[in-house]
């Protein structure tokens, strides 16, 4: 594994974090990767699991919050219709969004089946950024068989950095990728995880701001980054065991907008920023023919701990996607330097 912003002696946000500060902190939940590395194509599939069980028939409770709506992210409307997630999460590239669809919806078909389930409608989810400054995104690499890899690989301790979905992607015009955080708040005499997962790619390298030191000036004085005009997009997933209703977890998601702040984003016109958000604190079980059903949530007055918590864990994601990943050499020769060789020099 590679080092993480703690490990350079910088820590962000004042809450404990869970076990490995990442979101599968929250339990239940695994993250696995396949990466497609060639000359001409840096890019990949990430695949969120939210839960052990089959989501499928076991819901759970879920929000978005489209923050900067120039994204092309599947599976968003239901979501805010019903207020529930029904499928894992993926993440790619633009132009392979609905071949990791496909994947999914086959993945989730084969599970059904093996468990007797029947399945007539289905609404997968999955989220893109685009990664063609490093990758040839028109050959449109990515298979079924890459999503169907990164579910197999599927694990608590996953990698960060430019693995899976996060291979082609920038962040700052240095390195992004995927990148993770926790935290861990109590409320009466209980613990409750929230964990939070990027695939980062957005930014100019003069707005990085570092544990609120503006460094960005700095860099530019070091490296010579490739430029060009500011676009690209951040996917921000947001995940809970607090008990929650959907509208509460959209509070929750926009949140992230704090973190994705702090790091140095303006949240331009080309910008795709989108969080999802889903807690495992209501499970909604579609076997349960009673008229009505029951959900916890807390009071809204209690969120405002769980609200900064969202914020710290994105800040330090973002910032972990960075150092986590390595410098790449992409398509037509482009370059994507890594925060992680320079951080000595400006923190």
């Amino acid at each position: 594994m590679n080092k993480r912003i703690r490990d350079y002696g910088i820590k962000i946000g004042e809450f404990p974090t869970g076990k490995l500060n990442k979101i599968t902190d929250v339990e239940g939940v695994t993250v696995g990767h396949s990466t497609v590395d060639t000359e001409n194509n840096k890019t990949g599939v990430t695949v969120l699991i939210p839960t052990k069980e089959n989501i499928f028939v076991k819901n759970l409770v879920a929000a978005s919050y489209i923050i900067n709506g120039f994204g092309k992210t599947a599976g968003l409307v239901q979501i805010d219709e019903l207020g529930t997630l029904e499928s894992i999460i993926g993440f790619t590239n633009t132009l392979n969004l609905g071949k990791v669809h496909d994947g999914i919806v086959d993945y989730t078909i084969g599970r059904c089946r093996d468990e007797n389930v029947e399945i007539t409608s289905f609404n997968p989810v999955v989220a893109e950024c685009n990664d063609s400054f490093l990758n040839n995104i028109v050959d449109r690499v990515v298979e079924k068989e890459n999503v169907l890899s990164a579910i197999a690989n599927a694990t608590e301790d996953f990698e960060e950095g430019d693995v899976g979905a996060g291979k082609g992607m920038s962040c700052h015009e240095l390195k992004g990728g995927i990148g993770s955080a926790s935290r861990v708040i109590e409320l009466d005499g209980e613990s409750y995880t929230t964990g939070v997962m990027v695939l980062s790619n957005y930014g100019l390298m003069e707005d990085l701001t570092l544990d609120g030191k503006k460094v960005g000036r700095e860099l530019k004085k070091i490296i010579d980054a490739e430029s060009r005009e500011e676009e690209g997009s951040i996917i921000i997933v947001v995940a809970t065991d607090l008990p929650v209703t959907s509208r509460q977890l959209k509070r929750l998601c926009k949140r992230a907008v704090v973190g994705l702040g702090r790091v140095g984003s303006n949240i331009n016109n080309g910008s795709g920023d989108i969080v999802i958000g889903f807690s495992t604190g209501n499970i909604i079980d579609k076997n349960d023919d009673e008229n009505f059903r029951q959900i916890k949530s807390i009071r809204d007055d209690k969120l405002n701990l769980f609200f900064k918590g969202v914020a710290e864990a994105t800040e330090e994601a973002i910032l972990n996607s960075m150092v986590g990943a390595n410098k790449v050499v992409g398509y037509k020769n482009h370059v994507r330097h890594s925060l992680k060789d320079y951080i000595d020099k400006i923190k």
